[in-house]
């Protein structure tokens, strides 16, 4: 269904309405929103509002589309239109797809606080916000972004975070913060374990393989990049993702650095499959000093050891602790990132795998929501209660929250 208003019959859909408000599209990079939002279906209808696209000579519209169990929203506008009546459009939109779900629970998920301007009071039975990066550090946050995260954090039942340093930012801002890292699907990504068949894109490539999967923005240290292909020539660096707000023409072009586009998740475990080692070059600045990469534990999962530079979450989830080596080896510049990888080349992996076997075997995607889920029935039961508001039902979901990571 493309285009076309909710069909009757799930519009009368007796589930709680899960709105998801997503600066992130649904078909960009498969990470954080689709692993939950997948599994929330189940008990939820879920409508994944992403932001607006614009046409010349559009008449703002709804565009929908079924992505398994999920409904994505996406907005169509006319160009030329002003902020202020694009946010009213949007507005508009939004309360005619709430008005045919009257009376149904609602529980209002947040990933950007930018989208309260369209849905600064929704009816909701419980108000998440989800906190997977810290987006006023990205490129080309608006500069509103700082009081808009204030605005939602007043409002807000539940805050989630997707890593340690991100909690550690926040808990001192809300009386229900909790730490949920992203986690990891290790079904899937143990595929690459299985000598899967070889993607066409990579036979002409030569061995050994460093390969690093992801949105290619101003979180890659690029300069890295080149200085590591420049090291070891005789390494193929396999570079996969989309390009995201730095310009195409800055990547570092080499005979061994091979800038393979995006990639369905699906076939991730393919490529892992077929690389000796995994890297994650990213640069050490304020877009990066608050992410807990979901590529690590998929990188693990596929059997694949990885070296890092020095992002806090993956040091302290990750790196060595007490003396003891770590999952993923730590490298401060190129040069030690080339000494690391090729400790990783030539070393054994039995023990290694059994560790990280046990690692993984404590989380999923499927506990995490689960965890989620629970939290927000403990705020919708503390509001049915006669006299509760939201410190009570903060207090319920503090008493219900697992220990943090």
């Amino acid at each position: 269904m493309n285009g076309a208003p909710p069909s009757p019959d799930r519009a009368r859909d007796d589930r709680p309405v899960l709105l998801v408000l997503s600066h992130l599209r649904w078909d960009f990079v498969f990470q954080r929103p689709q692993h939950l939002m997948t599994r929330a279906a189940a008990t939820h209808e879920v409508l994944f509002f992403e932001e607006p696209v614009f046409e010349a000579g559009a008449q703002p519209r709804l565009e929908w589309f079924e992505r398994g169990a999920v409904r994505v929203l996406r907005p169509v506008l006319p160009e030329g239109m002003s902020h202020a009546v694009a946010v009213a459009a949007q507005r508009a939109l939004l309360e005619t797809v709430l008005a045919r779900r009257a009376g149904r629970p609602l529980v209002a998920w947040y990933y950007s606080p930018m989208f309260l301007e369209i849905a600064p009071q929704l009816p909701a039975d419980a108000i998440v916000y989800d906190c997977m990066d810290e987006l006023s550090a990205f490129r080309g946050a608006p500069p509103a972004m700082v009081e808009f995260e204030r605005r939602l954090l007043a409002r807000a039942d539940l805050v989630f975070t997707g890593g340690r340093s991100l909690y550690e930012a926040k808990r001192g801002r809300h009386a229900s913060v909790h730490c949920l890292p992203s986690s990891i699907d290790v079904k899937h990504f143990a595929q690459g374990r299985a000598e899967p068949v070889e993607p066409e894109s990579l036979r002409a490539i030569p061995r050994p393989r460093i390969g690093f999967f992801g949105v290619v923005d101003e979180r890659m240290d690029l300069e890295l990049v080149a200085e590591l292909a420049a090291l070891r020539p005789d390494w193929h660096l396999c570079m996969i993702g989309p390009v995201a707000k730095i310009d195409p023409a800055s990547l570092p072009q080499a005979s061994n650095i091979h800038w393979l586009g995006g990639r369905d998740y699906r076939e991730l475990p393919a490529y892992l499959g077929h690389w000796e080692l995994g890297f994650m070059p990213f640069a050490l600045n304020e877009s990066t000093r608050f992410i807990s990469p979901t590529k690590t534990p998929e990188f693990l999962a596929a059997g694949l050891p990885v070296v890092s530079t020095a992002v806090t979450d993956v040091v302290r989830d990750y790196g060595p602790h007490g003396g003891e080596p770590g999952l993923v080896e730590i490298a401060q510049d190129a040069k030690e990132m080339a000494l690391k990888a090729e400790m990783l080349l030539r070393r054994p992996r039995a023990t290694w795998l059994a560790q990280v076997d046990a690692r993984l075997a404590r989380d999923s995607w499927d506990l995490t929501w689960s965890r989620m889920e629970a939290l927000i029935r403990g705020v919708r039961a503390a509001k049915r209660r006669p006299g509760a508001g939201v410190p009570v039902a903060a207090r319920a979901a503090r008493a219900a929250e697992p220990s943090h990571v």
